[in-house]
């Protein structure tokens, strides 16, 4: 076990990296540094750390490259390091699966709070002293013990942070969650402005747990207010 969290810095400008190793090893953090995606994938796989802060603009490999081959295989934090007007940018990386953005530039403070918040989510969500050992709405079933997530038999895979967004919403089944109540609850309350995370994620979670995403059957939108996940009977198999 390690005895300080171990960051993995993606990040071409020598004058970023330098400022953001130096910033988090204050912080209390172990670092590595990749200038390019292929370095990024290599540490990945050698050193597992407990986090990446991955800049876009890469040579070598794009950060979206890099994101997609990191999904693929692992669960670990991403947040995305995106220019000023990279608005695009940032709704990309989030549907690609993305758990957090900076903007550049940004302070050693919000730095530390963005870390904090999405190392926060990854760890496993508390059980509740209501919550069954199962849920079961139509074809979509929770095994709480697992975290083991089956739509009509066939496991899905989720990301820590799409795991929790869901298990807001079953246990509040056909109630309509606002905005403002999902970021504060999934995220945390230092993100209940941030409404295309939660709109990122919730075209994420559809895309698994939907037959057809763009006509949902259990992720209902209520416009201008938030979301519903609607109850169905139980399929029989």
């Amino acid at each position: 076990m390690r005895a300080r969290p171990l960051l993995l810095v993606v990040e071409d400008e020598i004058r970023v990296s330098r400022y953001l190793r130096s910033s988090l090893q204050m912080l209390g953090y172990d670092v590595l540094v990749a200038e390019d995606g292929v370095k990024a994938l290599e540490l990945v796989q050698g050193n597992m750390p407990d986090l990446m802060l991955l800049d876009l603009r890469l040579p070598r490999m794009n950060g979206f490259e890099v994101l997609e081959n990191v999904r693929r295989q692992f669960d670990m934090p991403i947040i995305v390091l995106t220019a000023n007007a990279a608005e695009d940018d940032k709704v990309k990386a989030l549907m690609m699966g993305a758990d957090d953005y900076l903007t550049k530039p940004f302070g050693t403070r919000e730095l530390q709070a963005r870390i904090v918040a999405v190392m926060r989510r990854y760890r496993p969500a508390e059980p509740t002293a209501t919550r069954e050992t199962m849920y079961q709405n139509g074809g979509l079933r929770i095994d709480y013990a697992t975290r083991l997530v089956t739509v009509d038999g066939n496991a899905i895979h989720l990301t820590p942070t799409e795991y929790r967004l869901l298990l807001n919403l079953a246990e509040n089944t056909n109630r309509v969650l606002t905005h403002d109540y999902l970021l504060s609850h999934v995220w945390g309350v230092e993100y209940s402005e941030d409404v295309h995370i939660l709109r990122a994620t919730i075209w994420r979670l559809r895309q698994k747990i939907e037959k057809d995403p763009t006509n949902p059957i259990y992720i209902l939108n209520e416009p201008g207010i938030g979301y519903r996940l609607a109850q169905h009977e139980e399929t029989t198999a």
